[in-house]
């Protein structure tokens, strides 16, 4: 195939993904209506949901009342099952897409070349570790926050992002592109999962403060217990925060020192990094030491997630001094930064 061809391949997998996505949405939105009740009706029966495994579901009747509950859990295990599928199939699109952007460059390379190609590996990542811990953490009560989140960020790549694919600026040859940007957008897509476990604490426990001590019904009482969420949260973040750090603080340092000839270099990006990482950091030390729980350590943890997130897209467009910003995006315009800059090197990778 031709470089043409790849690219087309690479814009038409994208282009499908998010489709595939929207539709993945749409059928867990089919699911939560069937999930709603009217408040008086109370009944619950047991049902499979996705996966396989076993949750309760608001059947508003109860079980012995006839067949319409049968169909009716039916349904909604039906449309779980749908949905977990049609995700699977978009995140295979999506991988095509990143593959066919790799290859449409001359030479070869890892599609990170500018700020539209890491935005859809991070949002990729994003998916692929909800549907690597779907099962092990018990997660099908995230898949619409989780399919809105990449879908969202996938129209926000291709609307506004979108460049053509050109050859990797020279300052970015380097196989420490590989192991820096691997690494950070692995944690990124982690501390995003993490951070919607944290969101969703807060949401249900305003919930349930609500509710008075009633049940709740409908979806969001599928979403797992506070102590639950609670735990989910803690642990993709014990795993997110050492890979993290292996990103800022031992790949991004190497790599500054064989391009730099220095280590830190106090660039905007590199302190941003820095100010994420001790957040974490003080999240999983006050849950070690102190026993923060809940709903401090959720609040702490989407500071966490605003730094990252502030990082990735704030630096990248309102920073004028940082070497690691997305604002020169063609070759031209990179090889006169390069030329007036000649120590700028790891600069564009975005991690």
């Amino acid at each position: 195939m031709s470089n043409a061809a790849w690219e087309t391949l690479s814009n038409q997998a994208i282009a499908a993904a998010g489709v595939v996505y929207f539709l993945a949405l749409l059928v867990h939105l089919a699911e939560w209506a069937a999930l709603r009740q009217p408040a008086a009706e109370k009944a619950r029966e047991t049902v499979p949901a996705q996966g396989g495994e076993w949750s309760s579901y608001d059947a508003g009747e109860p079980a012995a009342a006839g067949p319409d509950v049968a169909r009716r859990s039916d349904r909604i295990a039906f449309l779980a099952r749908l949905g977990l599928l049609l995700t699977i199939i978009a995140c295979a699109a999506h991988f095509v897409g990143l593959v066919g952007r790799g290859m449409a460059a001359d030479p070869n390379r890892v599609p990170w070349g500018n700020m539209y190609e890491f935005t859809i590996s991070g949002s990729f990542v994003v998916t692929l570790l909800y549907l690597v811990l779907y099962k092990r953490l018990k997660l099908a009560w995230m898949a619409p926050l989780v399919i809105t989140f990449v879908l969202s960020v996938l129209m926000v790549a291709v609307i506004w992002l979108h460049e053509p694919v050109a050859p990797l600026a020279e300052s970015l040859n380097s196989y420490w592109l590989v192991i820096h940007v691997v690494s950070a957008v692995i944690a990124t897509g982690a501390f995003t999962l993490g951070g919607i476990a944290s969101i969703m604490y807060l949401v249900r426990s305003r919930a349930e403060r609500r509710a008075g001590g009633t049940e709740l019904a409908g979806w969001m009482g599928q979403v797992p217990s506070l102590a639950a969420l609670d735990r989910v949260a803690y642990r993709v973040h014990a795993f997110a925060f050492p890979v993290w750090t292996f990103a800022v603080l031992i790949t991004g340092p190497i790599w500054a020192h064989e391009a730099w000839s220095r280590y830190w270099n106090w660039d905007p990006k590199e302190v941003w990094a820095f100010i994420t990482w001790v957040v974490y950091a003080g999240y999983l030390h006050a849950r070690a030491t102190a026993g923060w729980k809940g709903r401090n350590a959720a609040i702490l943890a989407l500071v966490g997630l605003g730094t990252l997130w502030f990082n990735f897209i704030g630096i990248n467009y309102f920073s004028t001094s940082s070497q690691h910003s997305y604002a020169v995006d063609s070759p031209v315009e990179q090889s006169v930064v390069l030329a007036a800059e000649p120590g700028l090197a790891p600069g564009r990778a975005g991690g």
